[in-house]
């Protein structure tokens, strides 16, 4: 699985943990940082992993920002993608198996390293469940 990472000044350094961990834990990820300097802005990252992935490149995102909220709201401003903001393990897996998160949001500035770490796992543990959760992801790509 192929995963875009971004993010800007404030999330920076969560972003490199992430990275590290992602390639070193051995769990089969293809790590694509987008942002190897930090953006100069977190709608400048998170447009990078949203396009990233809505373009086949990679097939899911995180990015970080301080609190994870302006790269939430900036990604879904783009139709067809489903951004959550993630600070805790349970929210990261049910917004992917229920609502088909194509990215998460994670701020720098309200989750720690090893919180990360476990929102992260539980983001790329679960794929999404389809059937009866699909009405409600049909109904959000039609508001346009």
């Amino acid at each position: 699985m192929k995963i875009a990472l971004a993010s800007d000044k404030a999330g920076f350094e969560l972003k490199n943990y992430i990275k590290n961990y992602l390639e070193n834990e051995g769990k089969g990820y293809e790590v694509i940082d987008l942002s190897e300097k930090p953006a100069a802005d977190f709608v400048d990252s998170s447009l990078a992993v949203t396009h990233a992935v809505l373009d086949g490149k990679t097939d899911r995102g995180i990015m970080f920002d301080e609190y994870g909220t302006g790269s939430a709201m900036a990604s879904n401003k783009i139709h067809g993608m489903v951004t959550a903001n993630v600070t805790e393990e349970n929210t990261a897996h049910m917004t992917t198996q229920h609502n088909g998160a194509k990215a998460i949001a994670i701020g720098a500035g309200i989750v720690g390293n090893k919180r990360a770490e476990s929102i992260v796992d539980e983001y790329l543990g679960v794929e999404y469940a389809g059937g009866r959760h699909q009405i409600r992801l049909d109904m959000l790509e039609k508001l346009y």
